[in-house]
């Protein structure tokens, strides 16, 4: 059976680029049904992309090589996309846009556009080979025991990284890239929990908080989740993707205020009280009991100089964690790193060694933040490849 491309992968990039790069087009993937992380994700509402999205939000050992085809397709052309389908929806906190009724929604609307140009869907099909005999890439696949085999002179690899494995996340695209000579940088989990092997947090576990974070990388001023296993949040999960192993966390847990200014403001006023209850007066109770008790925190305000107000401040704007570790792919979010962009033309996606190769999505050494970046991300690779391969149809 012969096509003009075939896209391993209907997940966002995968349906984006399908629905671009026109008739002619297969989409194979070994899901029961599309866009499952889509359906999934922002609470089942899909927090399908950000008001700010650009390339200062994503990581990549080649911060240049997102820039074009962030540039060539906005969030803004895919928030007309969407509203050109009657998709309400709704801005949430720190530009993320949200579907007002569910994320099934925007799976709908991927697969209404590929089939409307002519790209046909393969579900439950899994990849059993890929090879190129020099003129046409050739996919061989099982499909409930009965196996295919496709040709075509484009291969679109749009099957993600390795993060949910529950889902049947794998390194195929890897696989598949080092199969070709394309290299790649080395994966790991991003957007993922921090675990603190001591259970030290399991007291906390279920407390909230804003605060202000960071990991080798910018600072995020997001909220904190302490977990029986360690730490959760849009915070921690922000600097995960930065973070190092043995490397520690550095959290403000007062980021509004003027902590010291605080502190002795309390001194003046609550005098007579206990350090431990007047931190309750700044964080949630559980948290400054915690605290008071691992800081060995006592005696009344009044009794505490200036200096050991400082040495207090200088404790809960900048508490030093180390974690062992994260969650791992089980509950990651995205994977950091993957196919090199080097082997990669910015333009068009297109290996610069294999004519005919594309790499889009998650599977390219780009991630972007938490808050729709990576969705964003899906959706502008998938139309620079979908585009530039209908433009040499």
């Amino acid at each position: 059976m012969r096509y003009d491309t075939i896209i391993l992968g209907a997940g966002a990039a995968g349906m984006m680029c399908a629905a671009h790069a026109g008739a002619g087009t297969l989409v194979l993937d070994h899901a029961k049904a599309p866009g499952e992380k889509i359906r999934i994700s922002g609470g089942g509402r899909c927090n399908f992309t950000n008001l700010y999205a650009g390339p200062e939000n994503f990581i990549s050992s080649n911060p240049h090589f997102c820039k074009s085809a962030l540039s060539r397709y906005t969030q803004w052309d895919f928030i007309d996309f969407v509203g050109q389908h009657g998709i309400a929806w709704h801005e949430k906190t720190l530009g993320q846009l949200f579907c007002d009724e569910t994320a099934k929604d925007i799976v709908a609307m991927l697969v209404e556009n590929l089939k409307a140009a002519g790209a046909r869907l393969q579900l439950e099909t899994r990849i059993l080979d890929v090879s190129h005999d020099g003129n046409v890439f050739r996919v061989t696949t099982d499909q409930a025991g009965l196996r295919n085999r496709f040709t075509a002179k484009n291969l679109v690899l749009a099957t993600g990284g390795k993060s949910i494995p529950k889902m049947g996340a794998t390194g195929l695209a890897y696989d598949i890239a080092r199969q070709f000579g394309l290299p790649l940088r080395p994966t790991r989990a991003g957007l993922v929990p921090f675990t603190f092997p001591d259970g030290r947090f399991k007291p906390l576990s279920g407390t909230a908080l804003p605060v202000r974070a960071k990991a080798n990388g910018p600072a995020f001023d997001e909220a904190l989740l302490f977990t029986h296993r360690g730490l959760s949040g849009p915070a921690m999960l922000q600097i995960s993707s930065y973070w190092a192993e043995g490397q520690p966390v550095h959290v403000n847990l007062l980021p509004e205020i003027d902590v010291l200014a605080a502190l002795k403001e309390r001194r003046k006023s609550d005098g007579r009280r206990q350090v431990r209850t007047v931190l309750g007066y700044l964080l949630p109770s559980k948290l400054a009991d915690y605290l008071a008790t691992e800081w060995a925190l006592e005696g009344n305000m009044a009794d505490q100089s200036d200096k050991a107000l400082v040495a207090l401040t200088e404790q809960l704007t900048q508490w030093a964690l180390v974690p062992g570790g994260t969650e791992g792919y089980r509950t990651a979010e995205v994977t950091l790193g993957g196919i090199d962009t080097d082997a990669l033309s910015s333009k068009t996606m297109e290996s610069k060694t294999v004519p005919g190769l594309y790499v889009i999505g998650e599977a390219v050494d780009v991630t972007g933040w938490l808050g729709g970046f990576n969705f964003q991300w899906a959706w502008s690779s998938g139309w620079v490849a979908g585009t530039a391969i209908r433009s040499r149809a």
